[in-house]
């Protein structure tokens, strides 16, 4: 009696693992082909057709951005949160859902390791994101509190900017296909080599002993109003996460002049040009795609392929306001080890740019 009793709970527990699934796949499906997928269809459309996506939100039509000041950050912010705001609410519904819907037990067993087996799932999880960096961040802080390993969770969240597919077929259209190999290569080694890596600068995580029971995580995940659970993942996201986003944005708005200076013909391709926007590229921060006309703008008024090519995989893959949005769920190190990895990958991605491109 007792057996049948405790194989009834748990066939119950089952069946509601399952549903939370079904309605979080649904919700996000819904929410992907609002924001991103159809309206990025169109977008490849006519790319292939006018060969541009519009113009740089750095400077605009002209060579220079305008000089530092309150109206420069607010201005970039606007245009910059007209952009990005419906991707940014859905990251942020989408990782507080994943935390009330998704159960701990699958998502530890699947991306709860330090192999490269759970780094690749992570990493392959993020291509129908095409998130840019900011927006995928609350995923990534959701995956985080599900106990998720970092590589896992950092493959996810750097393959939504890097590994776009919409932003590719764009990049093609409107650059090259040599830039899009580039992108391709030093994403790919960003994405999966480095979040592989960066699990040595955290701990190994093995499945706790109280969530082995798909019965007993049930009472212990559900044993609050699904609402009510929801309504306290997402407020303490939004506190921790927004106001440091809003402040980093406006502050890299009014710097975008310091950050991308006028370049002369003689180091239009040096190898310092490289280095120095290869960290602005990391600091930056910019919607989805926005690195294309960003980098045709530059290159129309004198830059040169390798600088291209350096800002090609930096201003997509994280920024200050994204690694703040981050930071409580990481280890320092980690934080640390991904900016400099970004800047180093941005610097060979330059070097290979200046040559080939």
């Amino acid at each position: 009696m007792s057996q049948s009793y405790e194989s009834t709970q748990e066939q119950s527990a089952r069946k509601k693992i399952m549903l939370s699934v079904i309605v979080f796949l649904i919700i996000a499906v819904a929410g992907l082909t609002y924001v991103k997928w159809w309206p990025y269809y169109l977008k490849a459309l006519d790319a292939a057709a006018n060969h541009t996506i519009g113009t740089s939100i750095i400077s605009g039509k002209n060579a220079l951005a305008p000089s530092p000041s309150w109206s420069a950050a607010w201005d970039y912010a606007l245009a910059y949160y007209k952009s990005v705001w419906k991707a940014a609410v859905l990251g942020i519904v989408l990782g507080s859902l994943l935390q009330v819907l998704l159960p701990s037990t699958w998502l530890l067993r699947v991306l709860g390791k330090t192999t490269f087996g759970s780094t690749a799932i992570g990493g392959l999880a993020s291509i129908p994101g095409m998130m840019c960096t900011c927006c995928a961040a609350p995923l990534a802080v959701g995956m985080r509190k599900k106990n998720v390993s970092v590589g896992a969770s950092l493959a996810f969240w750097l393959g939504n900017p890097t590994l776009n597919p919409a932003t590719l077929v764009f990049m093609t259209f409107v650059l090259s296909w040599k830039f899009t190999l580039i992108r391709l290569v030093f994403g790919f080694i960003l994405t999966f080599g480095v979040s592989y890596f960066a699990n040595r600068f955290a701990g190994t995580l093995t499945l706790p002993p109280e969530v082995n029971s798909v019965q007993k995580e049930t009472i212990k995940e559900h044993s609050d109003p699904l609402w009510v659970r929801w309504m306290k993942s997402m407020g303490t996201m939004v506190l921790h996460i927004v106001p440091a986003y809003v402040v980093a944005v406006l502050l890299l708005g009014a710097a975008r002049a310091w950050l991308f200076p006028a370049v002369g013909e003689t180091a239009a391709n040096s190898l310092m040009t490289i280095i120095g926007f290869s960290i602005a590229g990391m600091l930056f921060v910019i919607p989805t795609a926005g690195e294309i006309p960003i980098i045709q703008s530059l290159m129309s008024f004198g830059l040169g392929t390798g600088p291209a090519a350096a800002l090609l995989l930096t201003l997509p893959a994280v920024s200050l306001p994204s690694l703040l949005m981050i930071s409580r769920s990481f280890p320092k190190k980690v934080i640390i080890f991904v900016a400099c990895a970004v800047v180093a990958l941005g610097i060979l991605s330059g070097i290979a740019g200046s040559i080939f491109l």
